[in-house]
């Protein structure tokens, strides 16, 4: 399951959940009458929905399966269907019957009974259930991710040495020169005061030549890269459909050459092929 994969939309969909489910054990309903004890009136607690299995089970617990399944859905990679039906949208079904339920229940209440606070705040939870369940999909701001993945240390490039290191041409200490010796002292096999001499440069890397079929020639390195654009990620199977979606300004594992795409793994572990590495950023 990929929890990042959840938007606003679902986050509004588990919160009524949650509200939905604790609404179900309190009042109810609670009975108004006259003459208890007296001419005065006095109200007398009434049960929780889970004193009547058809409100607990049929209506509470219906809108909460129906969440159940929208966040299921979305945190797969691709829909998940049951007998032909999408999850997703059977949650959503189950999501606007409690509301609907819940709205008749209310205005229906006897002359007698009076709408408790299990009943009043359900209705609420029902009504934001049902709308997350539908506007998710719909309105931009609800698409939204409900978590931001996490941006990653920026990787050195291949064969990078950090500044100043051991080794590293600016360090003082070089590898095998004596402990010590510094730029203007006499090393080993050099008159002390002389001058050191000059290295022969080293010949210029010529690069790789193209094999037959387009390829490049030698092994392929695995490497860091990002996208300029959002560009979907699609199955290593040539399925149509894409499995994920690169974001701009997150680092991604290209991991073999495939054709003129890439093979990339996400944070998730999840591998696809990239078809268009135009503009890529490597890292």
């Amino acid at each position: 399951m990929n929890i990042r994969s959840l938007t606003r939309g679902d986050g509004v969909v588990i919160g009524a959940a949650v509200l939905l489910f604790i609404a179900s054990f309190l009042e109810f309903y609670s009975y108004s009458g006259s003459n208890f004890g007296g001419s005065a009136s006095a109200d007398i607690d009434g049960p929780n929905a889970w004193d009547n299995l058809g409100y607990g089970l049929g209506t509470f617990m219906g809108g909460v399966i129906g969440a159940a399944l929208i966040v299921f859905n979305r945190a797969q990679p691709q829909p998940r269907k049951v007998l032909g039906l999408d999850l997703g949208m059977v949650g959503t079904g189950f999501a606007v019957l409690t509301a609907w339920t819940m709205l008749w229940t209310l205005i229906d209440v006897s002359d007698n009974l009076d709408a408790g606070a299990g009943l009043i705040i359900g209705l609420i939870a029902s009504l934001a259930l049902a709308g997350g369940a539908v506007a998710g999909s719909l309105v931009p701001a609800l698409k939204a991710p409900l978590v931001g993945a996490p941006r990653p240390v920026q990787p050195q490039p291949y064969g990078g040495q950090p500044q100043g290191g051991y080794g590293y041409p600016g360090a003082q200490q070089q590898p095998g020169q004596p402990y010590g010796a510094q730029q203007g002292q006499p090393g080993p096999g050099q008159p002390y005061g002389g001058q050191p001499q000059p290295q022969a440069a080293a010949p210029a890397p010529q690069p790789a030549q193209p094999s037959q079929g387009g390829q490049p020639a030698g092994d392929f390195s695995p490497f860091w890269f990002a996208v300029p654009v959002p560009r979907p990620l699609y199955a290593e199977d040539g399925s149509p459909s894409p499995i994920a979606e690169l974001a701009p300004g997150t680092w991604y594992l290209a991991v073999e050459q495939r054709g003129p795409g890439l093979v990339a793994q996400t944070q998730d572990g999840r591998r696809g092929v990239l078809q268009d590495t135009s503009g890529i950023q490597r890292g």
